[in-house]
């Protein structure tokens, strides 16, 4: 649907549209509009304050009118906020609901979500080509993206380490048995190789860039929005490692359209309530699964499993089923820290295999009772 505010750029909110505003938007927003409140987006979010780019221009705002002690209700870069015209220091009242948010779990022990982006429409994966791909950790990624409702996106960066086209095309095809469904773009910020695809893929909507210390996060933001916009540090050689250059979640303008969240680099990246996230990165063997022969297989020795059938068969690499069930594993034991009843269900399901695994060990010594 075309916004009303495309068609009329005279409207006072046409100034948002580069940033996603919309006719689903200003609906959310009429109730604050009749108290006088400003329309904006969050475009940074620092010690508990936030930048805001409104019809007035960027105003600085405070967050504290926010459930500041939840890390999930949080203002963050991304969300659509209603603010106050005016006051010293002036506040953020509210953000509108959220389509989509990016989370992970936090890494204190309540285990706990955090939001770091919102309202997102392309999750970019970035993947260094300076170093040997970590297939796990891109998996890792794709499951809390597709979870957060957006579509992945995976770039290998610095493309141009890879001179030779038979190799980086080998590369490609791994990462792309990783994550099916999911487009694998490769690109040279310094040469300038792919930007053009990719700046026209996210020049439909809004862009989060993730990815670790070190993967050309910046230079890469830098390359699409056409300056030096982003502060950029040489990684290491060892490790391919960067500093965290970004320090903050920055909602940047491209210029072909869209805008693009850069994020400082994630070292840790939790699961946080990703069973149908996971369920999408490993697609293959749930469907391989609606063929075993009891429905709640775990694919471990249970007879007529068609996942370890396809893993025998070389079908399924044995490394992919083990990496879905780390991850399932790991996702279920932070949902079982919060849910009583999934803590229940693991408790039954840890009596029936210490009981199978006993009756097993006493049918192998010849100990029936």
């Amino acid at each position: 649907m075309t916004s009303a505010f495309l068609a009329f750029p005279s409207s006072p909110f046409a100034a948002l549209v580069h940033y996603g505003w919309d006719d689903v938007w200003a609906d959310e927003f009429a109730p604050y509009a009749t108290e006088g409140l400003l329309a904006g987006r969050v475009i940074r979010v620092d010690r508990g304050q936030c930048d805001v780019v409104t019809t007035d221009g960027v105003l600085r705002a405070d967050t504290a009118f926010v459930t500041p002690n939840d890390p999930m209700r949080v203002v963050c870069t991304g969300d659509w906020v209603a603010v106050e015209p005016a006051g010293n220091p002036r506040y953020v009242r509210t953000y509108l609901p959220r389509r989509t948010a990016f989370v992970r779990s936090t890494s204190s022990k309540r285990s706990e979500g955090q939001i770091l982006a919102a309202n997102v429409d392309y999750a970019v994966v970035a993947v260094s080509l300076a170093l040997e791909l970590d297939l796990g950790r891109v998996e890792r990624f794709l499951a809390l993206a597709w979870e957060s409702g957006a579509q992945p996106l995976v770039v290998l960066t610095k493309a141009d380490l890879v001179p030779d086209a038979a190799t980086l095309g080998h590369l490609v095809q791994d990462v792309e048995k990783t994550a099916p469904g999911v487009p694998v773009l490769p690109v040279s910020s310094s040469a300038g190789e792919g930007l053009d695809v990719l700046a026209a893929v996210l020049s439909g909507g809004t862009s989060v860039l993730l990815g670790q210390s070190g993967a050309g996060k910046s230079t890469l933001a830098n390359a699409l929005i056409g300056e030096d916009v982003m502060d950029v540090r040489a990684a290491r050689d060892v490790d391919g490692k960067g500093r965290h250059t970004t320090t903050t979640r920055n909602l940047l303008a491209l210029p072909g359209g869209g805008v693009l969240i850069d994020t400082p680099g994630l070292r840790g990246v939790g699961l946080w309530d990703a069973e149908t996230g996971v369920g999408q990165v490993f697609s293959e063997i749930e469907g391989l699964a609606a063929d075993c022969r009891f429905h709640d297989c775990a694919h471990e020795a249970e007879p007529g499993c068609a996942v370890l059938a396809a893993v025998d068969s070389g079908v399924l690499p044995e490394r992919r089923l083990a990496s879905y069930r780390k991850l399932l594993r790991e996702n279920q034991r932070i949902v079982a820290k919060t849910d009583a009843r999934v803590r229940a269900e693991i408790r039954r399901d840890w009596k029936r295999k210490g009981a199978e695994g006993r009756a097993a060990m006493d049918a192998k010594r010849g100990r029936w009772h």
